[in-house]
């Protein structure tokens, strides 16, 4: 079974190819400017904030008032912390469900492809050849039934992980209150 692939073809392939490429490091360079960003404003905040319990510390009368004023400070930094985790949890999932539809589309694309190519080289396959066709049909169809499973496992982790975060926030935060 020989099958031509012309010039045009491998010209889509190797520019669909690039194009993909250019749409996953664009994901990623989109997600490390947000979780720099998001570090940045974090840090300048952390040292705002502790300048300034600093000078509510030292502007207390007398060490009783300290004491006070220093653990006042802890509820909003717990809250802040979680808020950060927060933040960075959903730019990572965000990236992650971007990069997700992308692995999903060149997939699709992919499957149509070689499905296409399949049924022309059927098309041209000389008698006899009809059992190696429908093994390779049979690949295919194993690959994207793997692919659909794979998907579905990783939606589950994603799935499970917010519940995770979303636990471990209301545990911070309700232990932060009752600290106060």
């Amino acid at each position: 079974m020989s099958m031509t692939i012309n010039t045009e073809q491998f010209a889509a392939a190797n520019k669909a190819t690039v194009d993909s490429l250019l749409s996953v490091a664009n994901t990623a360079l989109a997600s490390a400017e947000r979780i720099a960003a998001l570090n940045l404003n974090t840090a300048r905040a952390a040292l705002e904030d502790g300048v300034s319990g600093v000078k509510a510390v030292l502007g207390a009368k007398d060490p009783k008032e300290a004491l006070a004023v220093q653990s006042s400070l802890a509820q909003p930094a717990v809250e802040k912390a979680v808020a950060y985790t927060r933040s960075v949890y959903e730019i990572t999932s965000q990236t992650q469900q971007e990069l997700a539809k992308m692995v999903e589309a060149q997939f699709g694309d992919f499957q149509k492809s070689m499905t296409g190519m399949l049924e022309m080289a059927a098309k041209s396959a000389p008698a006899g050849s009809e059992s190696a066709v429908a093994a390779i049909q049979n690949a295919i169809a194993a690959a994207t039934s793997a692919f659909g499973n794979m998907n579905s496992v990783a939606k589950q982790f994603a799935d499970a992980a917010q519940a995770n975060v979303s636990a471990v926030t209301k545990v911070a935060t309700d232990a932060a209150k009752k600290a106060k």
